[in-house]
Formats: structure tokens, C-alpha cells, sequence
């Protein structure tokens, strides 16, 4: 294998990447012992850079275009090869070709929440998450920091860490920026634009990367904060609150109406109610409305007859079915404060619907 990698190296004399990734950044060709014949053509492709590398050292950076490789157009590498009048036999390089184009589809977003003081909430956590691009913009800087001696060198190599770099940044910028967080989705252009520039003061001296685009697609709030932002705005939509309240009484009366429970309770009920109303649609001293409070509610009974259970009644009621006979003293009775049926007389609070019966006379005194 090794032979047939050899006889490969010395019958080609064409230096070239075709990219087939769309996420590589670096990519270093391949061949037998470095050894690249003298007169070899390089072609570099647009959106693409060649660098040669000797013994660890960089060398020469090609632009895009064809290249017949000869002590011309190597003057430093002729200079670290020490070559004063040419060479004919095969030279020693590694060529690294890297990406200049932008890489797309990249995505970022805040591992945790960012603290920002809202000047009407006060403290609040947001989230948030974008899309960027990246370009190589200095070939020296990426090999030197980056890849080192890497075959081949893809951006989710170093993801974790230009996502970590965006994530600070936009914490610096969002919790200076001032802005309300019901303000901040129109203020998304111009906040990225904030960002990206940050950004790029830690990455394009030292790694020679750049973002070409930035951008904040979406900052998010937790969810306690939402509920209350949907209720500072309904709060907005409604208005006269005093207004939305009285429309509200008024809606409420025939439900009170038809309340199951039925009796003197719902009528109790719908009448306070309905006096609420009518005090406060009358201008009183001042335009204040007076509004009496709500009736005290009644308990409400059950009553045990014939093996039913038949009610519910109020006490008003019982002391109709009592003077009725359809109520004694023995008849059992419940209601939810009792833990089971009770005979109606043993409550002390029913014993007043059976009258009082007198104690028996004295005894007569003896003569």
C-alpha cells in the first residue's frame, strides 16, 4: 500500500481540494512523505486559501487561482528550505487549504438564563436563541490557534466555543442595554447587530474567524413572567375597570338566578346583587357608589323521609315543614358541617322550630 502511495505521489503533480463538506473549515491534502514535485500546479478555488506549512512553520498563502509551484512564487519557502538557485528534485510541504467562504446554518443560544433589571419589572430572566455564519479571515491565526495538525477541521469542533462566545456577548449587551423586555422583539436588529460586533472582538485577532451575520431570532421570558404580561395587557384592553365590573354584575344575576341550590338562597343572592347593581348605576354625593355587601349564605338542610332523601331546604323552609307535621323532632336531618343523620330535635339549632315544652307541674302541697 505504501508503494502504490508512493507511485500515486510522484505521478500527480496537481495540488487541489474539491469540497464536498459545507461545514469544513481547514482541510489538508494528502500526500506520500509531503513531497510535492517541482512545477506542480496548484489550484485554489473561490471562497478558498492555500497555505504551506515546512517543519512547522508557516510559509506561503496562495489566493484563488492556478499556480505553477517554483522558487518564484515560494520566496519563503525557498527561504526556510534555504534554496539558493532553484531545485528540480521534490520539495517537503503540507498544503492546508482553508475555507473563506461563509458557513451558514449555524446556531447558537444561551445555556442558561441571563438576569436582566427591567425598569418596570425590576429583575427578570430571559433566554434567547439565533442563527450566525462564520468566515475565515486570517488562515495564519486559524492554523496557529486552531488546528494545528488536523487532517481535516470542521466547525463543530470549535461550536462549543463560539457559541459560548455569543452567549457572553449578549449578555453584556442585553443586561446594558436599557431596554423593557416588551420592547426588546423590536429592538432585534438592532440588539444582533450589537451582539455580532462583540463577538468579533474575541474571535478575529485571536482565531482569525469572523461573523458576517448575526442574528436574534427569539428571547424568551419564563412563564410566571408571561401570565403577568397577559394580565398588565387585558388589564390595558379593559380599560374603565369600574365599567368592565358593572358589566360583569349585571351578567351574573340571571346565573345566580338559576342556581341549583334554588330557594330563598338564590333569590337572597340575585336581590343583593341586583340592589349592587342598581346602587352603582345611581350617582350618589362625591360619585361614589355605595354598594351593600352580599347577604350572609343560609344553610342549607336534608331531609331523611320515606327512605329519601328529599331537600335541599333552607332554615326558613324547615320551619315550614314543621308547622306543616311533615318535620318532627325525630325526623333525621343532614348537612355538610354534620359528620351523619341527626334527629332534628337533638340540633340545638332546629329546636326552635318544635316549640318548648313546659317541664311538669310541681306537686301539690299537703293540707
Amino acid at each position: 500500500m505504501g508503494f502504490v502511495n508512493k507511485l500515486r505521489g510522484e505521478l500527480i503533480d496537481i495540488v487541489e481540494w474539491i469540497d464536498d463538506g459545507r461545514h469544513t473549515l481547514v482541510w489538508r491534502f494528502p500526500r506520500y512523505h509531503n513531497q510535492i514535485k517541482n512545477g506542480a500546479r496548484l489550484i485554489v478555488r473561490p471562497g478558498q486559501i492555500a497555505v504551506f506549512v515546512h517543519q512547522g512553520k508557516l510559509a506561503d498563502v496562495f489566493e484563488p487561482g492556478t499556480h505553477e509551484l517554483e522558487t518564484e512564487n515560494l520566496p519563503i519557502l525557498s527561504t526556510l528550505q534555504g534554496w539558493k538557485y532553484g531545485f528540480d528534485s521534490p520539495f517537503k510541504a503540507e498544503v492546508y487549504f482553508v475555507t473563506s467562504r461563509q458557513i451558514t446554518d449555524l446556531k447558537w443560544g444561551t445555556p442558561n438564563p441571563v438576569i436582566i433589571r427591567d425598569p418596570d419589572f425590576g429583575p427578570v430572566r430571559v433566554r434567547a436563541f439565533g442563527t450566525f455564519t462564520l468566515k475565515a479571515t486570517d488562515p495564519r491565526a486559524l492554523l496557529r490557534e486552531l488546528v494545528g495538525t488536523d487532517g481535516a477541521f470542521e466547525t463543530e469542533e470549535v461550536s462549543v466555543l463560539l457559541r459560548s462566545i455569543i452567549s457572553a456577548a449578549f449578555s453584556e449587551v442585553v443586561a446594558t442595554s436599557g431596554i423593557s423586555i416588551v420592547d426588546l422583539a423590536s429592538n432585534y436588529r438592532a440588539l444582533s447587530e450589537e451582539v455580532r460586533a462583540a463577538a468579533i472582538e474575541r474571535v478575529d485577532d485571536e482565531y482569525g474567524l469572523d461573523f458576517p451575520q448575526l442574528y436574534i431570532v427569539n428571547i424568551s421570558v419564563p412563564e410566571e413572567v408571561e401570565r403577568a404580561l397577559d394580565a398588565r395587557s387585558s388589564m390595558g384592553v379593559v380599560g374603565d375597570l369600574a365599567a368592565y365590573q358593572q358589566y360583569q354584575l349585571g351578567r351574573s344575576i340571571p346565573t345566580a338566578a338559576e342556581n341549583p341550590a334554588g330557594g330563598l338562597a338564590a333569590a337572597g343572592v340575585g336581590l343583593g346583587m341586583g340592589m349592587a347593581y342598581a346602587g352603582r348605576m345611581m350617582p350618589t354625593e362625591g360619585n361614589l357608589a355605595m354598594v351593600p355587601p352580599p347577604p350572609a349564605p343560609q344553610p342549607l338542610w336534608h331531609v331523611a323521609r320515606e327512605g329519601q332523601t328529599v331537600g335541599p331546604f333552607t332554615s326558613a323552609q324547615l320551619r315550614e315543614e314543621a308547622g306543616a307535621g311533615r318535620l318532627t323532632p325525630a325526623t333525621f336531618v343532614w348537612m355538610p358541617t354534620l359528620t351523619a343523620w341527626q334527629p332534628a330535635g337533638s340540633l340545638p339549632e332546629l329546636q326552635s322550630l318544635f316549640g318548648v315544652t313546659p317541664p311538669p307541674p310541681p306537686p301539690e302541697a299537703s293540707e
